[in-house]
C-alpha cells in the first residue's frame, strides 16, 4: 500500500531512504553498523509491528510455511527459546492457550512472560533439564522439537563447528526420546553443515531430512537450520539420502 502522505510522485528509492548513523562518542564502528543494519531491517519492522520478540520469529515461521511444521492441538519443546520469538510463533500456530499449554520453552536467560507458553528458565546441556522438560510437558510426548541453541563463537572455527555440532547432538538426543511417531526436529547448523555421523543417525531416525536457508535468515550469516521429518519411533528402515530444500 502507498503512503498516502508521500503519495506516488517523487517518491525516494528505498536505497535514499535507508537510515544512516553517525559513529556516536563511545560507540565502536562495529556497533554503529549493527544499529544501522537493525534499523534499516524489515524484518526487525515487521516483528514490531506483528508484535514478536525478535526477527528470528520470521524464520520457524517460513520453515513452517515450507514444511508444514506445526499443526492445531500439537505439543512442542523449545531449545534455547530467548528472547522467546519462536515460542510465540509455535504457540500461535498450535493453539496454544494459557488454559491448555501445548508449548514449553527452555533458556538459561531470563524471558518475559509468554501467553500459552510454559517457560523454563534452565542451561539445556545441563543433566536434569530433559527431565524437567519432561515434567513441564505434563509426562507428555512432543510433536515438534526445535532448537535455535548456539554457543558464543570463540573464533577458532574447528572449536566453534564442534560446540554446534554437540548441541545438535544433545538436542536430536532428545526429540528422540521424546517425539510422537510422525514428529518434526528442527535445528540450527552453521556453515559446514552436520557432521556425517549426526546426519546419518537422524536419517535413521527420520523420514526425511532437509538443509534450509529461510529468507529471513541474513545471506551473510554462516547459520542454516536442518529439518528432520517424519519421526519413526523406531530404527527398521534404511536411511534416505539428504534432500535439499
Amino acid at each position: 500500500m502507498v503512503d498516502k502522505a508521500l503519495g506516488t510522485g517523487g517518491r525516494k528509492s528505498d536505497k535514499d531512504l535507508k537510515i544512516r548513523l553517525k559513529t556516536a562518542k563511545g560507540r565502536t564502528t562495529s556497533s554503529t553498523k549493527w544499529l544501522q543494519r537493525q534499523l534499516n531491517d524489515p524484518y526487525v519492522a515487521r516483528a514490531r509491528a506483528e508484535g514478536y520478540r525478535s526477527r528470528a520469529a520470521f524464520k520457524i515461521k517460513e520453515i513452517d510455511e515450507k514444511h508444514k511444521l506445526f499443526k492445531k492441538g500439537q505439543r512442542v519443546v523449545d531449545l534455547g527459546a530467548a528472547p522467546g520469538g519462536w515460542s510465540q510463533v509455535a504457540a500461535r500456530a498450535v493453539g496454544s492457550t494459557a488454559e491448555n499449554p501445548l508449548v514449553v520453552g527452555i533458556d538459561y536467560l531470563d524471558m518475559d512472560p509468554i501467553a500459552g507458553v510454559v517457560l523454563l528458565k534452565k542451561d539445556f546441556t545441563e543433566e536434569d533439564a530433559p527431565d524437567m522438560l519432561f515434567a513441564a510437558m505434563g509426562g507428555k510426548k512432543a510433536d515438534v522439537v526445535i532448537s535455535d541453541m548456539a554457543w558464543p563463537t570463540t573464533g577458532h572455527r574447528p572449536t566453534d563447528h564442534l560446540r554446534i555440532v554437540h548441541l545438535i547432538e544433545i538436542a536430536a538426543d532428545f526429540a528422540i526420546q521424546v517425539l510422537n511417531p510422525n514428529g518434526s526436529f528442527v535445528a540450527k547448523v552453521f556453515q559446514g553443515g552436520t557432521e556425517h555421523e549426526l546426519l546419518h543417525m537422524l536419517k535413521r531416525h527420520f523420514r526425511s531430512t532437509y538443509h534450509v536457508k529461510p529468507p529471513a535468515s541474513r545471506k551473510d550469516s554462516a547459520e542454516a537450520y536442518l529439518v528432520a521429518k517424519g519421526f519413526k519411533g523406531e530404527v527398521d528402515a534404511a536411511p534416505r539420502g539428504d534432500d535439499e530444500g
